[in-house]
């Protein structure tokens, strides 16, 4: 694994790319968002450290320029910002995991581990299909008929999970025990909002329509005959 550290504080930087390299994981540091999109330009990472407090450039401001850029790239935010308001933030802007500061080490590492076995290839005869929508396994393309689909980390998670389960009715908290591997408060909506992510983008444009809300249950992904 290769990670990129954006971190406007040195010294904590410093102590999270030695803590990594202990590990024996390969990481860079960026001190600004500046830095972070040259060094990501230059060179692929496996996944980005993100602080939110960055000079000039927000963390979440980054995020959402780096979801435009490079859709498929995990992004862990590392923050002091602890209520769930800022987690919401930072989903929204496209982060696939929320670590509040202080936090113990091993946890990082264990999120980092979840991100990349997520993003790491499976079989390509793994492809999961409902109607003309396409998810393959190996290469992660998203295709809707002839289109291909473009869908960041926590969006290809969340429609792999729907596919798997087509045709059954999940709950909220299904779902984000299951993509988000975090417990949220219930009235919380980013289940909502990603679900909406992807309606825009595999649905809006596309017949028939195949995320359907179930009310005062959750969510259903399948084909319906009309």
């Amino acid at each position: 694994m290769k990670i990129l550290i954006v971190e406007d504080e040195l010294k904590v930087a410093t102590f999270l790319k030695g803590g990594l390299e202990d590990y024996g994981l390969s990481a860079a540091v960026a001190l600004d968002a500046a830095a972070a999109l040259r060094q990501l330009a230059a060179a692929e990472f496996t996944a980005l450290i993100l602080d939110v407090n960055l000079p000039e450039m927000s963390g979440l401001e980054l995020c959402r320029t780096i979801r435009q850029r490079f859709p498929q790239l995990p992004v862990l935010m590392l923050t002091a910002m602890s209520s769930t308001d800022d987690k919401l933030l930072g989903f929204d802007a496209g982060a696939d995991d929320y670590l509040v500061k202080p936090f113990e080490f091993n946890e990082l590492l264990a999120r980092l581990r979840a991100l990349h076995r997520r993003y790491l290839p499976v079989p390509e005869e793994n492809v999961l299909k409902v109607a003309d929508l396409e998810l393959h396994g190996q290469s992660k393309v998203v295709k809707r008929g002839n289109q291909r689909i473009d869908l960041t980390v926590r969006e290809l998670a969340l429609l792999e999970y729907l596919m798997h389960n087509q045709g059954r009715a999940l709950t909220r908290q299904e779902i984000v025990g299951e993509v988000w591997d975090l417990s949220f408060d219930t009235g919380t909506n980013v289940v909502d909002v990603y679900v909406n992510y992807l309606r825009k983008k595999i649905d809006k444009d596309f017949s028939p329509k195949l995320i359907h809300t179930l009310n005062g249950i959750g969510y259903i992904l399948e084909e319906r005959r009309a």
